[in-house]
């Protein structure tokens, strides 16, 4: 029996064709949890278990020492980590974030990647999920490093009418 696509999986390979696709996916995403709207996040590649978007380096986003504070840096590391759950996730389960452990590891002087994997065959082994987390400046030096972790469950069953 062949598995459902999964339906964020889906809609994002829809609109990566489109001319400004991934940017309107990324801005629904952002729709959807408006707070991830505040660092501007563009998606750059998803595929099952991995996503990596773009965090430009603005005004708003910096600290006092023009570098891109690195809480806006976390909050771009957790959409990348928010839209490889929802892309790679099996239909029956379900997550939330559990929490973030990350360490700094430079100066954000540049715009920045942000990258979130999952290994393959992690989400069956629940219940928890380490998803690795970086961030890298233009020369690929990594800024920001770690792990979030999601409590993975079963999605309960729908109650019928």
């Amino acid at each position: 029996m062949s598995q459902k696509p999964n339906p964020v999986m889906a809609l994002y390979q829809k609109m990566e064709k489109l001319p400004a696709g991934k940017t309107l996916f990324s801005m629904a995403i952002c729709r959807k949890a408006p707070y991830f709207g505040t660092v501007r996040p563009r998606l750059q590649t998803l595929r099952p278990n991995y996503c990596e978007a773009l965090l430009k380096k603005r005004r708003a986003v910096e600290n006092h020492i023009g570098t891109v504070h690195v809480i806006a840096i976390c909050n771009g590391l957790e959409f990348a980590m928010g839209v490889v759950a929802e892309a790679s996730i099996p239909a029956h389960l379900r997550w939330i974030p559990k929490g973030m452990d990350v360490r700094y590891t430079a100066k954000a002087e540049t715009d920045i990647r942000v990258i979130a994997e999952v290994a393959p065959g992690a989400w069956e082994n629940g219940p928890e999920v380490a998803v690795a987390v970086r961030a890298l400046r233009d020369d690929d030096t990594v800024v920001v490093e770690g792990t979030i972790h999601l409590w993975v469950t079963e999605k309960p069953a729908k109650k019928s009418s």
